[in-house]
């Protein structure tokens, strides 16, 4: 199985990230509850870097990358664009942005993973996931 993969930064190459994580899913016996958390919290990662880091650019690479380390499960997805500014995102849960129709996923992604870190200026995401 491949450890990382790359694809053009066009929405319909979601299903890429999702046959990676049933690929994962499969090798190491996932329960349903991690690999539900797994499955939204990579698929928002991999279109965040599409939609806003890659700006949809088919010209523009989405690499994804996952390894196992001490019963740790790491994902990283990058994008080529030039990063934001994560500590400033709103909190979705705030009553002025309850009907907003934007600015959840990252705020999905802190909760459904064991650990979230950003680098590259917020151009890359390392998700992680403790499988015990």
């Amino acid at each position: 199985m491949k450890t990382e993969v790359e694809f053009p930064a066009k929405i319909e190459n979601v299903y890429v990230a999702e046959n990676l994580i049933d690929e994962i899913s499969t090798e190491y016996k996932l329960g349903a509850e991690i690999y539900g958390n797994i499955m939204v919290a990579i698929v928002e990662a991999v279109n965040n870097a599409i939609l806003h880091g890659n700006k949809l650019d088919p010209e523009k690479i989405v690499y994804l990358s996952y390894s196992i380390d001490n019963n740790t499960l790491a994902f990283k997805i990058r994008d080529e664009g030039p990063g934001f500014c994560y500590d400033t995102i709103p909190d979705p849960t705030s009553v002025e942005n309850l009907e907003k129709p934007h600015g959840r996923g990252i705020f999905l992604m802190k909760h459904l993973s064991d650990e979230i870190n950003f680098y590259s200026n917020g151009a890359e995401v390392e998700l992680k996931f403790h499988l015990s």
